[in-house]
């Protein structure tokens, strides 16, 4: 028996030969406690509708990745995180949840249970999430500045620009030296929503970062060899931009290009280091790559097995168009990033398995546990939890 949300994680976490539940009709705002910022909401509401609902009761997240059509139970069961040196992944918002066990106990997990930190990122191997309880804060706008950068400079001054900001991230460009940087940051209580124009909107996100991409993709596809020119000028295109909006209208983006990704968690200590052996694969590779790298970084947590338990992290995700061979990319990258103890996220692509993550995630053991006390004739099992859980 497997739970489904939005169907948005590229592993086959919620995969299954048996039964399939999907709670898309369970997206009901079940309660609101104002005086401590708290809402209850049913597993299957997705982060889409979470944000609008949150806006009108005056709240919003802490912090949210870049796009949300996945539900609120598989957002957070995965790990889904956005950037922040200083903030953390959704699920560090779960305060609460309600789980439906195996042999049908309906269990409420909060702070003060044992499980509380194995139930929060529990990889839908510990039963169906079916409520969840979320520490929001007050509504808040965020100012948005996005801009082109060498990379070099990027690398340079990375503590700073990491530091300095509310939410950093940026996007590099294989074969290029070319990255695009975005900073978001808190304004001051007062402050005038000054949202992008209608007419930069459609410009930038609608046709350079949708449509006119679709084509280049294809473009590159079918010319492998115009690629690190498609990429210098891809990187060339998006012009500097500032705008003012409400966070869940800055930190979400329209992303319509299919693609396939690998993502993984590293020590931030790391991160020059694991870019620069990126380039010297593409360097001595014959593989020419399309899609741009999204770089992001957030503070530790104390999830069992969340990608940030302990540590604070830099994600580096890498992309491959649908419609070309990702493994031989993939498999390079993972091999760079597992030399530094790295993450993968739990719904994007890697071939790691349970001896791997022994290794890295200290709570793995007491995870483990809690799966077979709650979960003993795996009822909750596929074979991707199999692999990576043991």
């Amino acid at each position: 028996i497997k739970a489904v949300g939005a169907s948005h994680s590229f592993t086959q976490i919620a995969a299954t030969d048996g039964i399939m539940l999907k709670l898309h009709a369970m997206n009901g705002l079940l309660g609101h406690d104002p005086a401590r910022n708290r809402v209850r909401v049913q597993a299957g509401m997705s982060l889409k509708q979470l944000n609008r609902e949150l806006l009108a009761l005056g709240l919003a997240m802490p912090n949210l990745g870049d796009v949300d059509p996945q539900s609120v139970a598989g957002a957070t069961s995965t790990g889904t995180h956005g950037t922040g040196a200083k903030l953390r992944g959704i699920a560090d918002a779960i305060v609460g949840l309600q789980l439906v066990t195996a042999s049908g106990d309906i269990l409420e997990i909060d702070e003060n249970h044992p499980w509380f930190n194995a139930a929060r990122v529990g990889l839908g191997a510990l039963g169906i999430v079916t409520e969840v309880t979320l520490q929001c804060v007050p509504a808040y706008l965020l100012h948005a500045n996005e801009r082109p950068m060498a990379l070099g400079d990027v690398l340079d001054n990375l503590d700073t620009l990491v530091d300095s900001n509310d939410h950093f991230e940026f996007y590099w460009f294989p074969h290029t030296e070319k990255a695009l940087v975005k900073e978001n940051n808190r304004v001051p209580e007062g402050t005038a929503r000054k949202p992008l124009p209608t007419w930069r909107y459609r410009l930038d996100d609608e046709f350079l970062s949708n449509s006119l991409y679709e084509r280049v993709q294809r473009l590159a596809t079918k010319r492998q060899g115009f690629v690190p020119t498609i990429n210098r000028i891809s990187g060339s295109l998006l012009g500097a931009r500032e705008y003012t909006d409400h966070s869940f209208e800055v930190f979400i983006s329209p992303r319509r290009v299919r693609f396939c990704e690998s993502e993984f968690a590293l020590p931030r200590q790391h991160a020059r280091q694991a870019i620069a052996d990126l380039q010297s694969w593409f360097a001595s590779s014959d593989q020419r790559i399309s899609f741009p790298i999204e770089v992001r970084f957030t503070a530790a947590d104390d999830i069992w097995m969340s990608t940030g338990h302990q540590r604070d992290n830099v994600y580096i995700a890498v992309h491959q168009y649908h419609r070309q061979d990702y493994q031989k990319y993939f498999a390079a990258a993972q091999e760079i990033f597992t030399a530094y103890e790295g993450r993968p996220h739990w719904g994007k692509l890697h071939t790691l398995g349970a001896d791997y993550f022994a290794q890295v995630y200290p709570k793995f053991e007491d995870f483990v546990a809690v799966r077979n006390e709650i979960d003993p004739e795996r009822r909750f099992t596929n074979d991707y939890l199999d692999r990576v859980l043991g």
